[in-house]
């Protein structure tokens, strides 16, 4: 049995999302995030740069897709996931085990402290269809009518 504990990472793609998939035709994306402490030195007045860590992950299905139809190395993203160590025996010398961390991602999406995004939402199912479980859904698959005076279809609701 893998120990796992929830982890919440903000860092740097280090190079493109890499997609790939199952002989079932399952998606699995890999990437890895780069962490860059900063932290300020009061003494000197300036920002020094700590040692980086480097998170290893993956992600399934529809978010391996979207990950790797929205993100590209250099982005910086936050991803929420859980951290596990996976263990393995060293294919040159096999008396030895090796280790990693790797994060398997539940959420991830770009850091809009650095960036901004426009969001697309998916359609599921048919054309229209509205998962029963999406907080934003309205019922229906058209948008609902403007109310009052003041608006006009080019302004948002909000």
């Amino acid at each position: 049995m893998r120990n796992t504990v929830s982890i919440t990472v903000n860092g740097n793609l280090t190079d493109d999302p890499e997609l790939r998939f199952t002989p079932s035709g399952t998606a699995v994306v890999k990437f890895t995030v780069a962490v860059n402490p900063r932290t300020f030195d009061k003494d000197s007045g300036q920002w020094k740069d700590g040692e980086p860590s480097f998170y290893r992950c993956t992600a399934w299905k529809q978010l391996a897709e979207n990950i790797a139809n929205s993100l590209a190395k250099g982005h910086r993203v936050i991803v929420d996931g859980t951290l596990s160590e996976r263990r393995w025996k060293d294919v040159k010398e096999p008396e030895k085990m090796r280790s990693g961390w790797e994060v398997t991602a539940d959420a991830v999406g770009p850091d809009l402290s650095y960036a901004t995004a426009t969001v697309k939402k998916m359609a599921r199912g048919s054309a229209g269809d509205v998962p029963p479980d999406d907080p934003w859904s309205t019922g229906s698959s058209q948008p609902p009518a403007r109310a009052g005076a003041g608006f006009s279809d080019d302004e948002p609701p909000f």
